[in-house]
């Protein structure tokens, strides 16, 4: 194919795994980084993908512990709670003039990694879908949609485009943002509350819109006036009608994590709005009552 990429994909769970498949089927490279177990199983068997959206599928890939070559891009699929130990398999060095491109929760990650790795090769992007990874290696895409926005301050449009022109070909519609921070708190304006209140209760989305709605219209008010006061969008009557459109049984990742006893991304969500919050001079008492309320079982 023309304008071929070579993407690794670190951490590829849910998300990478399903992105790495759909790229390699398109004809990308791809490079999968991640544990040994985890390496081998893909190198034997490809990734393995059923979805009601894109096919039931295997796709080759190629795997590794750590990133030992040049990439165009690489693609960081990781919990934030597993960031600081993954990047170890990405040296800076390697990935040179390579983006990279994180998928994670939270506003807080892009200085981090620019701290790290050149500045305006960071690229950060934000997918909405339901993905999970049931093995290693073994993919199941439950939600109908997958859509990214890629966005990227300094990172030239060239890059962004190429990217966003192979997620696309690949299955996922991919729009390119220019304004960085809009896009991460469009999508911590609708994650904090859904993640928050789903994890503190044990309930799926439909029955905290229901059970408790002023709760939820309290939080999702907070996290509006916080994402305003940091340049980022502020709809709190359009975040509720799309709670509203989700299915009832629909669960938070958080969520996930608590039933299953992983960590959770707490600090990245809550924290981060927390702060936000302290920075600006924006009251968010119900914030801070239900992050510290999660902690007390995180």
């Amino acid at each position: 194919m023309t304008n071929e990429l070579t993407v690794a994909v670190l951490g590829p769970g849910g998300v990478g795994g399903l992105l790495a498949a759909l790229l390699s089927r398109t004809g990308h490279r791809v490079i999968c980084l991640s544990g040994e177990r985890t390496a081998e199983a893909l190198r034997t068997d490809g990734i393995q993908v059923r979805s009601a959206r894109f096919g039931d599928f295997t796709a080759r890939v190629e795997a590794d512990t750590e990133l030992r070559e040049p990439v165009d891009a690489c693609l960081v699929t990781v919990k934030g709670t597993a960031l600081d130990a993954a990047l170890a398999r990405v040296p800076a060095r390697v990935l040179s003039d390579g983006l990279l491109v994180p998928f994670l929760n939270g506003v807080e990650h892009p200085a981090a990694l620019r701290a790290r790795h050149r500045p305006d090769r960071v690229a950060p992007a934000v997918i909405r879908v339901e993905s999970t990874r049931v093995a290693p290696g073994v993919i199941e895409h439950g939600s109908p949609f997958a859509e990214i926005d890629l966005t990227g301050t300094d990172v030239p449009r060239p890059r962004l485009d190429a990217l966003a022109e192979a997620f696309t070909a690949a299955g996922p519609a991919t729009r390119v943002l220019e304004d960085e921070t809009a896009a991460l708190w469009a999508k911590m304006s609708f994650l904090a509350p859904f993640a928050l209140l789903t994890t503190l209760y044990g309930l799926p989305l439909g029955d905290v819109r229901t059970r408790h709605r002023d709760e939820l219209t309290a939080l999702v008010e907070e996290t509006a006036a916080i994402s305003r006061a940091c340049g980022g969008p502020a709809d709190p009557a359009q975040a509720l009608a799309r709670y509203d459109a989700f299915p009832p049984s629909t669960k938070s990742s958080m969520q996930r994590d608590a039933e299953a006893g992983r960590p959770l991304e707490l600090d990245a969500i809550g924290g981060a709005l927390l702060r936000a919050a302290e920075r600006h001079g924006v009251p968010a008492p119900v914030a801070a009552r239900v992050v510290s309320e999660v902690h007390t079982f995180a």
